[in-house]
């Protein structure tokens, strides 16, 4: 695997970027939206409209395959939104990383074509709320289904002998916390999530990227809760969390699970290399790399650990 990143969007990527030469007129919120797509082109240009009516700050739409379409349709028609085209292989994670870092203002909505988008997704006043009301890097917004039912997510990190698993909750409460957002939707402080570090790009699976980038924020002091006030519909087929261990689940288990919090600073305590050794299934030199490689990242960022794994899920159902 690449070495783990050690600042904000350090992966430079190839991409196309097209439209975004006019000023956003109607602004009606410090927010701006990223727009992650993957289903084509159909009812594109109606998710656009809308997205134009609800007043945010800037749009940015990622195109996943420009020969599909007259990409040129959309910018001629939108000439406020920056459609983004990476010429590269990327992840959901690589994405979000550059268009928060591309955003203005200081909150930034993640949503996916997948969803069911209307001029009221997000309305200046409900993000006024819901941001004076959390100081949560992340804010997560209940989730249905096309047929409205309500689907999971909320979190929870678990331990049991020595073996971590993340367990979901049904009931939620405003502003309840729960480990990461399902599917990255979300509105992310800018601010935060940039010192934080965003998404691993070295980290290929969605779900240990998400759940790595939303664990460092745990164990790192922030916190991300959910707002019931805020609800967005799926207007398509719902995914399924692909929770195989890989080798992103190594390292996910090494830049969060490993490390310990002593007085005032995070390491990580070679006594727990013989048990990364027997469960990475990498042989001797590429595991003692790998571990000598997140204990170095853990050590540049020691200052920033507020916490470990291990007083994080004993305290879980403390957290407010």
């Amino acid at each position: 695997m690449n070495t783990i990143p050690s600042i904000f969007n350090e992966r430079q990527i190839n991409m196309t970027v097209l439209g975004g030469t006019e000023s956003m007129s109607g602004v009606k919120m410090n927010v701006s939206v990223v727009l992650i797509n993957s289903l084509g082109s159909h009812f594109r240009l109606q998710m656009l409209e809308d997205l134009m009516k609800c007043g945010f700050a800037s749009v940015i739409s990622f195109e996943p395959d420009p020969d599909s379409y007259n990409i040129e349709e959309f910018v001629s028609a939108f000439p406020y939104v920056r459609f983004i085209v990476p010429l590269d292989k990327v992840t959901d994670g690589d994405l979000i990383n550059i268009g928060i870092g591309e955003s203005v203002g200081d909150y930034v909505l993640v949503i996916r074509d997948s969803l069911k988008i209307t001029p009221s997704i997000l309305t200046s006043n409900l993000a006024e709320n819901i941001i004076a009301s959390s100081g949560a890097c992340c804010i997560v917004p209940r989730l249905v289904s096309s047929d409205r039912q309500g689907l999971p997510v909320r979190f929870i990190p678990f331990a049991e002998h020595g073996k971590f698993r993340v367990e979901t909750e049904a009931a939620v409460s405003d502003g309840i916390p729960t480990l990461y957002p399902f599917n990255y939707i979300g509105l992310y402080n800018r601010r935060k999530f940039m010192q934080l570090g965003g998404f691993d790009y070295t980290i290929n699976s969605s779900y240990w990227q998400n759940l790595d980038m939303s664990f460092r924020s745990w164990l790192w002091g922030e916190k991300i809760c959910v707002s019931t006030a805020f609800q967005i519909e799926y207007a398509h087929e719902i995914p399924i969390e692909d929770r195989t261990p890989d080798m992103s689940q190594l390292r996910f288990y090494l830049k969060n699970l490993v490390p310990r919090f002593k007085f005032d600073h995070g390491y990580v305590p070679f006594s727990s290399f013989p048990a990364y050794l027997v469960n990475s299934c990498c042989g001797f030199f590429e595991s003692r790399r790998q571990f000598a490689e997140a204990k170095r990242w853990v050590f540049k960022n020691r200052y920033r650990f507020k916490t470990d794994a291990l007083e994080l899920i004993k305290n879980w159902n403390t957290i407010k």
